[in-house]
């Protein structure tokens, strides 16, 4: 008796209407909680141990607005980016971000600086890999 030969099972995939909204939904939300982190610990740093006032919770509320904005943009038009330039725009994007963070304790404007660099060239590296192995 004969028997068929296995076949490898199809999945099912939605619309690709369906799957861009997921995916628009996951990274809104993903860049609202970095945002809403990176906002509050701006508000922290800011505020150096004195009174919460409405100054402090504006300033967060600018920066972790501001953050997710960015972020939720980077992750929109990323993928038409080169993976060299998409990593680049990443490892920027968070050397800018911690260089400015590090910039509110008051200490030289050399070591944030200093700081940023190295964070953007780590983080520009790790993002490079990442897209180098697996981007087509």
């Amino acid at each position: 008796m004969a028997h068929a030969a296995p076949t490898a099972h199809r999945r099912h995939r939605g619309t690709t209407t369906d799957r861009t909204h997921d995916l628009g939904k996951s990274a809104m939300v993903r860049a609202l909680l970095a945002g809403l982190v990176y906002g509050v610990w701006a508000a922290f740093i800011k505020r150096q141990m004195g009174p919460v006032d409405a100054g402090n919770v504006f300033y967060g509320i600018l920066c972790g607005a501001l953050f997710a904005a960015i972020m939720f943009t980077l992750g929109r038009i990323g993928s038409r980016l080169p993976r060299e330039l998409h990593a680049a725009a990443y490892g920027a994007f968070g050397g800018v971000a911690v260089g400015y963070l590090y910039s509110l304790t008051g200490d030289s404007v050399l070591r944030s600086a200093g700081l940023g660099i190295a964070v953007a060239a780590a983080t520009g590296l790790t993002a490079f890999y990442r897209y180098y192995m697996r981007e087509p």
